[in-house]
């Protein structure tokens, strides 16, 4: 059991949900994004999220792409984003996940990208754009390496493939709550509620939701359904607004973090 499964294992015993944050590795700097995974981890995220800056994101929307482009921009390499997550590793013990297109691990090889993962300290992989049906090879690497291989499913995605996912992913599922890209909403669909009952009633692996939340309100909306909360673009767009004082922005995403993970925490879901 690795970290990601550990900390999803502990907070089901307790009846809480997880607040997981996604970062951007890199932006605006290296040593900043460490910074932020330490702040997270001191406002009480259960687990972060890194996202490996990539030329043509798939799912993500214009505030992360942006953000990836201004990493890009000041030449971030590979080997960079495996650093700092080294140098994360040895100041905290919070579950890493990276989210990181296919593209670059088959351009660094396969072997060799999950062997750096695993040694930098991240504990699990998101690969949105591999389709499950070619994720075998993938998903065979990381279960050697302790690494969980976390699958998304959409409101699109048919019953066959969402069952077909659930027996695959370890970790966690990714529910994506919207049809579409990332990126903050005033409002959630509707049916979002009834779709993760949906999935509940296929699988008891953990499901966190992601896309579009950005307030307390609707996370705390989607607790009783949920195991975890992702939100992205509303972290993303706080450092955007302070790239000029990266400490400041550091310290605005813990207070973020901070009332996320306690509007959580007065949700007790029954333990199981």
């Amino acid at each position: 059991m690795n970290r990601i499964e550990a900390c999803f294992e502990s907070l089901r015993g307790e009846g809480r949900t997880a607040f997981m944050p996604f970062l951007t590795a890199g932006d605006p700097d290296a040593q900043t994004t460490v910074a932020l995974v330490e702040a997270c981890a001191r406002a009480g995220a259960a687990i972060v999220e890194l996202g490996f800056p990539y030329s043509d994101p798939i799912a993500d929307g214009p505030t992360i792409q942006n953000s990836y482009t201004r990493a890009l921009d000041r030449q971030l390499r590979l080997s960079e984003v495996f650093d700092l997550v080294r140098s994360a590793r040895t100041h905290t013990d919070i579950p890493l996940l990276g989210m990181v297109s296919y593209s670059l691990i088959y351009r660094r090889g396969l072997d060799r990208f999950v062997r750096e993962a695993a040694q930098s300290g991240l504990d699990g992989l998101i690969v949105p754009d591999l389709p499950v049906e070619e994720a075998d090879l993938l998903a065979q690497k990381c279960a050697e390496a302790d690494l969980a291989a976390v699958y998304l499913i959409a409101p699109t995605t048919t019953v066959e493939r969402r069952r077909l996912i659930a027996q695959w992913v370890t970790g966690f599922i990714y529910c994506v709550s919207v049809v579409g890209t990332t990126g903050a909403r005033d409002a959630l669909p509707s049916e979002l509620i009834s779709y993760l009952d949906e999935l509940r009633q296929l699988t008891d692996k953990p499901l966190a939701v992601g896309f579009g939340i950005s307030r307390p309100e609707q996370a705390v909306a989607l607790a009783p359904h949920a195991d975890g909360v992702i939100v992205g673009s509303a972290i993303v767009r706080l450092m955007e607004e302070h790239l000029q004082e990266p400490q400041v922005g550091v310290a605005a995403v813990e207070r973020f973090v901070t009332r996320m993970v306690e509007s959580l925490a007065s949700v007790r879901k029954p333990a199981r």
